[in-house]
């Protein structure tokens, strides 16, 4: 038996990890990855990027993320190492920094790949950390998944200060800056807690019932992946190209990145109060609704009454989905649906690059469809659970 004082010790100044790891994946996701989506419009309309393109590169950046996961998945010690932290602090930023640097599609898509390899790396471990050093009965995890959205708080407001001579480059490289800045904070944050006596858990099989509930979960996954990722690649862009006013789309993004932030708390508050599957079919169900609006209805209240919706569900499914899949399955649920939602999110752009043509109305409302398909998938997750 393992003495828990180890445990009171290790979670003495808890915030302060908390604050790192909320900065680490500022950097890892809500700049590093999100960066491109309030940048895209500018490139669109200066660097003759090509709404097709836009697509394959974030193809590009989403499959990287997908190689990085399942590496670190597959070999613990990428999970584990302060070295590969920083050099992937140090990789976002160098690869933020050189998207300014070129205007050549083929390096932009080596550049995004290499991005989402490093964004992985640094989520995996920063997340993992989180999990052994915060107390699992708070909300502070919660919170460090909130740091996707004060990433992206950043990459708009960047944007948007840079007024509507905002040049594609310079938004680049001020996106590159602020990486660097945060990165410095994140250096710091430290590994897994030593505990005196190694466990090994040893995975028992899941009843029948549990693995049939597990593969409608997994399939719910697979769409929220393959759904969510549309809206988050080109929903600033399609704000622009509805000739709204040239701030309202960066508006749009930061009102994401701001519902973001305590998202994760809410929800896993709700998910205690009712159940985690309840808690994702009411959330699936409130994202796809959102983003069927936003493909139908240009307003600027509408639009930004639907980020809030969006970005208050798109970080904290990714909780509740993982929670209800360890309760289902046991620890090796993790890699299945991350790999099964990382595919999704790399097939996303790809399956609506040929709606793209004439706007993104029909993109927008293809990933509403998908969504609305993984709230289905739901429901015999919740006829399990409460069978259970």
């Amino acid at each position: 038996m393992v003495d828990a004082d180890p445990i009171e010790r290790v979670n003495t100044g808890g915030r302060f990890v908390v604050a790192r790891a909320f900065v680490a994946l500022s950097v890892a996701m809500g700049l590093g990855r999100f960066a491109f989506t309030p940048i895209l419009p500018l490139m669109l309309d200066q660097a003759g990027l090509r709404p097709e393109s836009a697509a394959t590169l974030a193809t590009a950046n989403y499959l990287g993320y997908l190689a990085g996961a399942v590496a670190a998945i597959a070999v613990h010690r990428i999970a584990q190492s302060a070295l590969v932290l920083r050099v992937s602090l140090v990789t976002l930023v160098a690869t933020v920094a050189a998207m300014a640097a070129t205007e050549s599609v083929a390096g932009w898509l080596a550049l995004r790949f290499v991005a989402g390899v490093a964004s992985a790396a640094v989520f995996v471990y920063t997340t993992r950390v989180a999990h052994q050093r915060v107390r699992g009965d708070g909300d502070g995890v919660g919170w460090v998944f909130g740091g996707v959205g004060g990433g992206i708080v950043l990459s708009a407001v960047a944007v948007l200060a840079l007024g509507e001579t905002a040049n594609w480059r310079v938004a680049w490289l001020v996106s590159a800056a602020l990486a660097a800045v945060l990165a410095v904070v994140a250096w710091t944050l430290p590994g897994e807690p030593r505990t005196a006596v190694p466990t090994r858990v040893r995975q028992l099989a899941a009843p029948p019932a549990a693995r049939r509930a597990f593969a409608w979960l997994t399939v719910a996954y697979f769409c929220e992946g393959l759904g969510y990722i549309v809206s988050a690649t080109f929903l600033v862009a399609a704000v622009a190209a509805a000739g709204s006013a040239h701030w309202l789309g960066s508006a749009v993004w930061i009102a994401v990145g701001v519902a973001v932030v305590p998202s994760c708390v809410l929800w896993m508050r709700l998910a205690r109060r009712y159940s985690p599957a309840s808690a994702m079919t009411a959330a699936l169900v409130l994202q796809a609704a959102a983003v069927a609006v936003s493909a139908v209805i240009g307003a600027g209240v509408v639009q930004m009454v639907s980020a809030l919706c969006f970005g208050g569900t798109m970080i904290a499914i990714v909780m509740l989905a993982l929670g209800e899949g360890a309760r289902l399955t046991g620890p090796r649920a993790a890699a299945i649906l991350t790999s099964v939602y990382g595919l999704g999110q790399v097939l996303g752009p790809l399956a609506v690059a040929p709606l793209l043509g004439g706007g993104y109305s029909a993109a927008l409302g293809a990933a509403a469809a998908v969504l609305a398909v993984g709230a289905l998938c739901t429901i015999p997750v919740l006829r399990a659970e409460r069978a259970a």
